[in-house]
């Protein structure tokens, strides 16, 4: 038994045909069937049925699988202890981050992270809360950017910092003539929401729901983007809120919209998440130094303060 075989096993359960699976592995689709097959003769069992289309696991083989997951994670902790003892921060590192984050922050952290850290080579992809759960737990993603907190046993959280909502209110807005504003403001009827999905939308939701003890509602638009969300309010089809971070690129006439809140201010508490195995630590740990160094450098706009746990 090999780790290598052990890998091809992990790429066929995943993709569920051996001719993916060997693309993904960079190897011929013999050699791979090869080395499973000369696995399963080891073991005397069946990993795979073949007789399905497409191709299923054997019961004996979903537990192999998640044995396997463990040892190949466990291999690539080695490699880990090697790169932290020579004092190597470098190579692949691929990382999720929502869609509600992405576009703001990061443009703000790139490229001091890749002028400080070269020789890391970053992979990053825009993916949903459920999509980064899901990719972390079978080791697709080194690490992830989410709003929190998740509470998932299998991943870690480590706080970045604690991100304001801000109101967006057009004029002739119910909430227009106020110079701030309250939770207890805030009607779900009239508010523009993203769609089922966005983690950003369950915190809109719960907030309303939770201050003013809202039935759930038919909502009168929802949309994809924030940025779409700005254009049906200016439309004066309802309010939306945003996340600070969104505000700072707004023109002039689109800032007279803000409408701040009265303290406690309503935040989104953002993190970086990582699985429970730890790899590629020393990663994380700069990625997050960068993050906070950037947040703490910063950013005050109309006595609203970005808060990272770092600052203190």
């Amino acid at each position: 038994m090999t780790i290598t075989q052990l890998y091809y096993v992990l790429a066929v359960a995943e993709n569920k045909n051996f001719t993916k699976a060997a693309q993904k592995c960079f190897v011929t689709q013999p050699t791979l069937s090869m080395q499973i097959q000369k696995l399963e003769d080891e073991l005397d069992i069946l990993i795979f049925d073949r007789s399905k289309k497409p191709i299923e696991l054997t019961e004996v083989g979903k537990k192999i699988v998640n044995q396997a997951k463990n040892i190949v994670n466990e291999s690539y902790r080695i490699q880990d202890i090697v790169d932290q003892q020579k004092g190597f921060i470098g190579g692949e590192f691929k990382l999720g981050i929502i869609p509600t984050i992405m576009p703001t922050l990061l443009p703000m952290f790139l490229k001091a992270f890749i002028k400080k850290y070269p020789k890391i080579k970053l992979k990053i992809e825009e993916l949903t809360t459920d999509d980064i759960i899901s990719r972390l737990n079978e080791g697709h993603l080194d690490a992830a950017i989410a709003a929190t907190p998740l509470e998932i046993e299998s991943i870690k959280e480590r706080v970045l910092y604690y991100e304001p909502f801000v109101g967006y209110i057009p004029e002739h807005h119910r909430l227009h003539s106020k110079q701030k504003i309250n939770t207890t403001d805030l009607e779900i009827d009239d508010m523009l929401l993203l769609e089922d999905g966005h983690c950003f939308r369950d915190g809109v939701i719960n907030l309303c729901k939770t201050l003013k003890n809202q039935p759930d509602s038919s909502f009168q638009l929802e949309s994809g983007s924030i940025e779409t969300l700005i254009k049906l309010s200016n439309e004066g089809l309802g309010m939306t809120l945003l996340p600070y971070l969104h505000t700072l690129d707004l023109n002039e006439k689109a800032m007279q919209n803000l409408h701040y809140f009265n303290e406690p201010n309503p935040a989104r508490e953002v993190s970086i998440l990582y699985h429970k195995s730890e790899l590629k630590m020393q990663i994380i740990e700069a990625m997050q130094s960068v993050i906070s160094g950037i947040i703490r450098g910063a950013i005050k706009f109309q006595n609203v303060e970005i808060i990272s746990p770092l600052a203190k």
